[in-house]
């Protein structure tokens, strides 16, 4: 078995602990951290991060004393170590000398030191360092009892417009469309005179007078994507060589634009994120879960939380602390939702530097603080989960989500901005979560036959294959939904021809004429064909059925809108506006009926609670303000209390019951 979470959680039971950065402080602050993380559980931090300076403080230079005492000292206190490749931030001095290695933006200003992430991701010099820092690092702690985890780089996004940059894309684009005819025919240069004669004209898109191709545009954030993940196979093979048996991760950012994590996934050994919450959206926790659910289906089993906050961040316009209890639901929230990890940014607060108000695990006032108990508190309720460790959420609907897709709907020059991909994947996820039903996320290249339930909200981009495979998926029994603005376009961004979806229009049923965008501040009104009205905003189809049998209208002109058509041993439903909260929770329940899909408990949890089965563990979280009180199937033991539970529970706010079925 290749190495993976499962190496770190076995013996340690869950993972608990956050980014250290010993090299702030001085060094008689180091024992007393190493005896803090004992009394509070911790059992792995995240160390190096940020340290490239430290290292190497000038070109060629080694300083790893001060590292070797630190992860001397956290091995001998049993605390293992996610040992960061610190290239995630360059030290002034690479700047400097080789001021090529800095980013340029898309107006051709070049970005300099002084902040973090300077780097242009197709720097050969910038390679060059990094590697030769890594394979020094490799070399030195492979083999040391505190190294547990490798972690390359930190929060990849860095994007770069440079000449250097420019060279690579066009590499890039040859092995993708072979030659300049290709590439011609791929991103539609007919149109404003935009016809390529040679290799050297084909520049990253920069900022130009008026809309830039789209198909370009696009085709430069795939290539991003790519080139940020050769620089961590880069290091990532680096530190293999090394250390075959050492697990290597990087961390994501829940749905971040700049990289394609179901491309970077298959990668890493660990998949990892880090999310921080907005105390101020009432909504945070279900956005949270919808990203938990990400990181779980990228993983295809457990993750790990790498970053999360135990109160305020430092980074918001105005950063809300989290209320006592708080950050104990979230971390509890991971777990439910398939975490094996829950780290934390940071473990002792910065005095200096851009996120000395950002809180920590040891805040500026001292572990004799309510923030510090309650950490301490928390890290000893997680050994009562240990035996969930390596246990999985099963799930029997899938949510579609494609990183190109999103990011050619959000492209200028198209019938409305107001169409946001991940907003309208959230919509559909909230009605689940309110059932307690377990969501998978997944590409639509995936394999689906194990879902009963498969919704693309938002599919803009979809190619012939993959629209071949959700009918197929159909006509073998499965229940699939598609919204709006879906299958309209191909890999490169250019307008399937005829009416839409075209790709999906047989497994639909439905004829697309024409699409109409509504204005902002009006309500649409809508009907159910079986009675009752609702209300959709800002987009409307002009869309017929051809097999399919309208199940809602447009009120004022009884055309559809929504549609369900039997198709072969399945049902495909198309959803050709953006109805409001109600009418997708409405909607939602007719597909789970359709799909023969029922939630966690017998019935819909209370309002505000979340119910997650994880193994044969029922997970019953309180996000609301007011106790709740929540039956359950049949008597059970709650893991973080003892206490034997039959019939119901009752949970107090920001209330946790873990509850392991008697038998």
């Amino acid at each position: 078995m290749s190495p993976g979470l499962h190496d770190l959680t076995r013996g340690r039971g869950l993972l608990f602990g956050g980014d250290y950065n010993p090299e702030q402080w001085p060094e008689e602050v180091w024992a007393e951290d190493v005896r803090l993380m004992k009394e509070a559980g911790v059992n792995l931090v995240t160390v190096g991060v940020f340290s490239w300076a430290r290292i190497e403080p000038e070109p060629g230079a080694r300083d790893f004393g001060w590292l070797d005492r630190v992860l001397d000292l956290l091995a001998g206190a049993g605390v293992a170590v996610d040992l960061a490749t610190p290239t995630a931030s360059p030290p002034p001095w690479l700047g400097h000398r080789w001021p090529q290695t800095l980013p340029v933006d898309e107006s051709g200003h070049r970005l300099w030191y002084g902040s973090r992430n300077q780097f242009c991701p197709s720097s050969p010099v910038y390679r060059e360092r990094a590697l030769a820092l890594v394979t020094d690092l490799a070399g030195r702690y492979a083999g040391h009892p505190a190294l547990a985890m490798w972690h390359v780089g930190n929060e990849y996004g860095q994007v770069c417009h440079c000449d250097t940059t420019a060279e690579a894309f066009r590499a890039w684009l040859r092995a993708r469309h072979g030659d300049l005819d290709g590439l011609n025919e791929a991103w539609g240069t007919v149109v404003w005179s935009q016809l390529y004669s040679s290799w050297e004209e084909v520049l990253p898109p920069r900022r130009a007078p008026y809309l830039v191709n789209p198909a370009q545009r696009l085709d430069f954030r795939r290539f991003c994507s790519d080139a940020l993940l050769a620089h961590f196979r880069a290091e990532r093979d680096v530190l293999r060589a090394h250390t075959p048996d050492i697990p290597i991760t990087t961390n994501f950012m829940g749905f971040f634009p700049h990289a394609d994590y179901w491309s970077w996934a298959a990668e890493e050994d660990v998949v990892c994120d880090d999310l921080y919450p907005d105390p101020a959206d009432p909504r945070s926790h279900v956005r949270a879960a919808l990203t938990h659910d990400l990181m779980r289906s990228l993983a295809g089993g457990p993750w790990m939380l790498m970053e999360q906050s135990v109160s305020a961040v430092n980074w918001r316009s105005h950063n809300l602390p989290k209320p006592p209890g708080r950050f104990r639901l979230e971390s509890l929230q991971a777990v439910a939702r398939g975490a094996d990890g829950l780290c934390f940014f940071q473990w002792r607060a910065s005095r200096t530097g851009a996120e000395r108000f950002h809180s920590a695990m040891v805040p500026h006032a001292g572990p004799d603080t309510r923030l510090h108990r309650e950490v301490r508190a928390h890290g000893a309720e997680l050994r009562a989960l240990a035996g969930v460790a390596g246990t999985r959420v099963p799930a029997r609907v899938a949510l579609v989500f494609d990183w190109p897709s999103w990011w050619a709907a959000t492209e200028r020059g198209l019938p409305s901005d107001r169409l946001d991909p991940v907003e309208e994947l959230f919509r559909y996820y909230l009605p689940f979560w309110e059932r307690g039903v377990s969501v998978d996320l997944a590409p639509p290249s995936a394999d689906l036959s194990g879902y009963a339930l498969v919704v693309a909200p938002a599919l803009f981009v979809l190619g012939d294959d993959d629209a071949a495979a959700l009918t197929s998926y159909v006509r073998a029994g499965g229940t699939l939904a598609v919204g709006p603005f879906s299958g309209v376009a191909d890999r490169d961004a250019r307008v399937h021809p005829g009416p839409f979806p075209a790709p999906l229009r047989e497994v639909l049923g439905v004829r697309g004429e024409e699409w109409l965008p509504a204005p902002e501040d009006r309500q649409v009104p809508c009907a159910w064909t079986d009675g009752g009205a609702f209300t959709a905003r800002l987009w409307t189809e002009l869309v017929r059925a051809e097999g399919a049998e309208p199940v809602a209208v447009f009120a004022e002109t009884g055309d559809p809108a929504v549609l369900r058509h039997p198709c072969g041993a399945g049902v495909a439903w198309y959803v050709a506006t953006l109805p409001a909260d109600d009418a997708v929770a409405a909607l939602a329940g007719r597909l789970l009926a359709d799909a023969g899909v029922t939630g966690a408990l017998p019935g819909p949890p209370p309002p505000g609670v979340e119910a997650v089965r994880r193994g044969p563990v029922l997970f019953l979280l309180n996000h609301g303000d007011t106790a709740a009180r929540v039956p359950i199937p049949g008597p059970a033991r709650d893991l973080l209390t003892g206490a034997a539970a039959d019939g119901a529970v009752t949970l107090a706010p920001q209330g946790v019951a873990a509850l392991q079925t008697e038998s």
